[in-house]
């Protein structure tokens, strides 16, 4: 059988419904050592349940949009209004992009994001990827705005603007960033630019690829170099069986959750959202109330909800992360720029909470922008504009959507 590349390009790699196939990658990486080998016990059939139980109620939101628009004329209206903005070119979206005022605003911010992180590193007195103390204390505040202008700047500003001399930019960050140890802020810039780019420029296949690989090996190097400089844990397995360890034991965190279903009553969403302010991160609390141990602890993107409200919160979170991703994705595929960067950053951010779990207050942040973006398009917009003329347009779009 012959591959044809143009099948590949026909492929809208970023739909929300990736996050599906992450998943199960997730757990076919956990497989080897939790049913080859010694190092974990098998979780139960539970835990498959809730898994299947979070797949169908995220599907459920991702079809929500297309469900509405069947039952109203008004809804559908305003997708067809969305979808023909871009042609339409609104004169207060496109203003900025006949000037380079935002593009030096962008540079700035993106800047003040690398100074931060600088600064960050000389009050901590050294690199945190190669102790583990260091890292134990390099979340602070400062890394916080850090990372929040950073992410946001650059996405923004190679969505708007197609000039080589950003990702200059884009590469001093993601070195920065590494240098924490932490693994998901470099994958979350990395794989956020990715795609911001996939859908703002016209990728080829084998930068695609690149853009991959370098993902998985950034996700395997600073993973493995972050432990082995942990000065107080002695691991004897190779890179490849560290991910899959830490994606097998991130599985029985969540199957012990699933019996201990609301334990927390809410409390892990409390501490998400002011924790960071208190110094308390919920993590640990997952470690306390799971293991009895005070360590951070991921239980994936469907642990915290179970232990805060039990299987009706695991329903409603992954029913809002399905809708919001959807229709952020229609307003960015039309409308492009600013919007696409959000998408990339908030979809990039859901990936890493598939072994996390949503325990970060900058995603929830970035989740916030995302529903102000999806706001302003379907409710600022559509009050403001006269857009009768498309009533009666058949929009068959929805239905590659």
């Amino acid at each position: 059988m012959k591959i044809n590349v143009r099948d590949f390009k026909n492929i809208d790699l970023f739909h929300p419904y990736i996050l599906i196939m992450a998943f199960v990658a997730f757990i076919a990486i956990s497989l080897p050592i939790l049913y080859f080998s010694n190092e974990l016990p098998r979780p139960s059939f539970q835990v498959y349940y809730f898994i299947i139980m979070g797949i169908v109620f995220f599907v459920f939101g991702v079809l929500f949009p297309k469900i509405i628009g069947m039952i109203s004329k008004r809804f559908k209206n305003k997708m067809i209004y969305i979808s023909n903005i871009k042609s339409r070119r609104l004169g207060h979206l496109a203003i900025f992009s006949r000037y380079s005022l935002l593009e030096i605003l962008l540079v700035s911010i993106v800047l003040i994001g690398i100074i931060l992180q600088i600064i960050n590193f000389i009050m901590l007195g050294g690199i945190p990827l190669l102790s583990g103390v260091l890292k134990a204390h390099a979340a602070t505040k400062i890394w916080l705005f850090s990372f929040i202008a950073f992410i946001i700047g650059i996405n923004i500003l190679l969505a708007k603007y197609n000039r080589k001399s950003h990702y200059i930019f884009l590469l001093i960050g993601l070195g920065l960033f590494a240098l924490t140890g932490y693994r998901t802020t470099p994958i979350a810039i990395l794989l956020s630019v990715f795609i911001t780019l996939y859908y703002t420029r016209n990728i080829k296949i084998k930068y695609q690829l690149f853009f991959i690989a370098v993902i998985a090996i950034l996700l395997l190097i600073i993973g493995f170099i972050a432990v082995q400089s942990i000065e107080w844990q002695q691991w004897r397995l190779n890179a490849l069986e560290l991910l899959s360890y830490r994606a097998g034991f991130t599985l029985n965190i969540l199957d012990r959750a699933t019996y201990l279903a609301g334990s927390t009553n809410g409390s892990l969403f409390y501490y998400t959202l002011t924790g960071f302010f208190k110094s308390v991160d919920p993590r640990v609390l997952v470690g306390e109330v799971v293991l009895n141990e005070h360590h951070s602890i991921t239980s994936t993107i469907l642990g915290p909800a179970i232990l805060d409200f039990g299987g009706i919160g695991l329903a409603v979170q992954m029913f809002l992360i399905g809708l919001i991703l959807k229709l952020l994705y229609f307003i960015q595929k039309h409308v492009k720029g600013i919007a696409t960067a959000f998408y990339g950053i908030i979809l990039a951010q859901t990936f890493i909470w598939i072994e996390t779990g949503p325990t970060d207050l900058v995603v929830w942040l970035f989740y916030f922008l995302g529903i102000i973006t999806i706001v302003y398009y379907f409710v600022i917009i559509d009050n403001n504009a006269n857009h009768s003329k498309f009533k009666d347009k058949i929009d068959n779009s929805m239905d590659g959507e």
